[in-house]
């Protein structure tokens, strides 16, 4: 793997740290490079005053924005997220506090943040870090979609399965867990929201994600940003997903003709997995809470990518029963599996704990 790192350290705390942390990675047998917008990690450090992203130019690219914080905010997480957004970063990794005794933390777009357990100083500091790293950065994304307008018009106003898409949607936005789209757009000069569309196609961030199957190969699935309490149309907020092609690693979709389309929900391989391994599975929802004693994923690997729907989809075939599992997904939240989406709302009523367990 080949790294950079890209800009000016704010100042000689945060410096001396990128220099151990790039030394550990070369260590590990990855390559520093300067920053060219195919590298694949880059570590992108931040100007708090005028705060601006490395534009990379492939999704594969994994971004982690730099901070350094000289005092500890009295609200981490509303003092640091802009600027995990604001540099268009995977991920940020903030310096805080005095550079006698600073404290290193992770942060990531859900919002989750949690401490580096190393002393700053200590030996094994940077190296805790980079083995955090490195499976996260050389992660495969599997998030292009091909679209064929080929679904048979008894389905282009839904079916039962629908209907219950729409149910559970309404029930998690009750229970607050599955937020509207977050407003990106707000939070990004017009220039480089731009750009985020154009790499990923996105009109916003909504977490989580909810699915029923449809036949033996082809399952609904809600639709990329959209507000999963108004799951409405078909092929644009409820989508029919039917295979993943390998050759191009991108999800195949069936859309009526008349519609034009939204990606499907960034988690379609793992659902595709999860189905084509367990017939016995009927539906699957993703939200981003946990419950108490749950099987969990040991690495935190983006969603989106080859390797945590693999992972996520070995924890089902683990379970006592993969029809109905709860399995965690680590520092994210969950994936449960159920006959059908009623089923799963029903079993987790009243089991579920908001806030993640961060680590």
């Amino acid at each position: 793997m080949d790294f950079a790192f890209y800009g000016a350290p704010a100042d000689s705390c945060i410096g001396d740290f990128a220099d151990r942390l790039g030394q550990a990675l070369s260590a590990r047998g990855h390559q520093q490079t300067s920053a060219q917008p195919g590298t694949k990690l880059v570590f992108s450090h931040v100007d708090r005053e005028k705060p601006r992203p490395f534009r990379r130019h492939a999704q594969a690219t994994y971004i982690i924005a730099l901070l350094r914080m000289p005092e500890e905010p009295s609200d981490f997480l509303l003092a640091a997220y802009p600027y995990l957004v604001r540099s268009l970063a995977n991920l940020l990794l903030a310096v805080v506090g005095d550079p006698q005794h600073p404290r290193t933390y992770f942060l990531t777009l859900e919002r989750g943040w949690y401490p580096i357990r190393a002393a700053f100083f200590a030996p094994e500091h940077a190296e805790e870090i980079a083995d955090r790293l490195t499976p996260l950065a050389t992660s495969q994304l599997i998030v292009d979609n091909i679209f064929d307008a080929d679904l048979e018009e008894v389905l282009w106003g839904g079916d039962a399965a629908t209907v219950q898409l729409r149910r559970a949607g309404e029930t998690l936005d009750a229970w607050n867990l599955l937020p509207a789209p977050f407003p990106i757009q707000e939070m990004l000069p017009p220039e480089d929201f731009r750009h985020l569309q154009h790499l990923y196609q996105l009109g916003g961030l909504s977490y989580g994600n909810l699915s029923q199957r449809r036949d033996q190969k082809r399952f609904w699935m809600s639709g990329s940003g959209v507000n999963k309490a108004r799951l409405e149309e078909v092929g644009r907020d409820i989508l029919m997903v039917k295979d993943y092609d390998d050759g191009q690693r991108a999800m195949r979709l069936s859309v009526p003709p008349q519609v034009r389309p939204r990606r499907v929900s960034v988690d379609a391989i793992e659902h595709h997995m999860i189905y084509r391994e367990h017939p016995q599975v009927g539906a699957i929802i993703h939200v981003h809470a946990w419950m108490d004693g749950i099987a969990s994923t040991e690495v935190n690997y983006p969603c989106g990518t080859l390797q945590l729907a693999t992972s996520v989809a070995a924890l089902v075939s683990e379970a006592e029963n993969p029809a109905q599992a709860v399995i965690g997904l680590k520092n994210h939240g969950m994936t449960i599996t159920g006959h059908d989406l009623d089923d799963i709302m029903e079993r987790v009523d009243g089991k579920i704990i908001p806030q993640v367990p961060m680590s």
